[in-house]
């Protein structure tokens, strides 16, 4: 439950998600505002293509008004955003895998470039060997590796935005590890 100001009215969190569930358009452009950077930078973590992220991102926030009313204010806002993203990604990544060119996620990370033009490249191939990695990953495990690895999420909040026990969280997590090492490792990168 989310909390509530000492006077009895609400946070300015429930409010907004009071506008949205009274149909508000005004609502989800402010929850754009507030939350679209978080969503997309998951998105183009999970999918590794910024075109693909950014239909993601107009997904979630036109899926929000529809799906608003089974939020169980659990979690916060953004943690139910994520999980709607999680949602629209397995759809986008099952409908184009086999489509979408490999990546280079961790080279295009800020700060990623250093000034040393070989480990620049072995960078980029280390950023492209793990993108096919990921992509061979069950989507499970992939949004496990994804949620906690990259964004840096508890296994709890993950639990809560994928729908899964917090132990099926750190299983599938184990097994991705175990995955991507095997895969990185047959590709020669360390």
């Amino acid at each position: 439950m989310l909390p509530t100001l000492v006077d009895g009215a609400p946070s300015r969190e429930e409010a907004l998600v009071l506008r949205l569930r009274r149909g508000e358009a005004a609502a989800v452009a402010e929850v754009f505002d507030l939350h679209g950077r978080a969503v997309r930078a998951f998105a183009r973590r999970f999918v590794g293509d910024d075109a693909a992220a950014d239909d993601l991102l107009q997904e979630v926030f036109v899926a929000l008004p529809s799906v608003i009313r089974r939020w169980e204010e659990r979690s916060s806002l953004r943690t139910f955003l994520i999980g709607i993203a999680v949602n629209h990604a397995r759809h986008h990544v099952r409908a184009a895998a086999r489509r979408r060119a490999a990546t280079e996620r961790l080279a295009a990370e800020p700060g990623a470039h250093g000034t040393d033009p070989e480990q620049d490249a072995r960078r980029r191939e280390l950023a492209r060997a793990l993108q096919r990695a990921l992509d061979e990953l069950p989507l499970d495990q992939r949004a496990a590796f994804v949620l906690c690895e990259v964004e840096e999420r508890t296994a709890a909040e993950v639990s809560v935005i994928v729908g899964a026990p917090e132990a099926t969280v750190r299983t599938r997590l184990f097994h991705a590890r175990k995955r991507l090492r095997v895969a990185l490792e047959r590709e020669g990168a360390r």
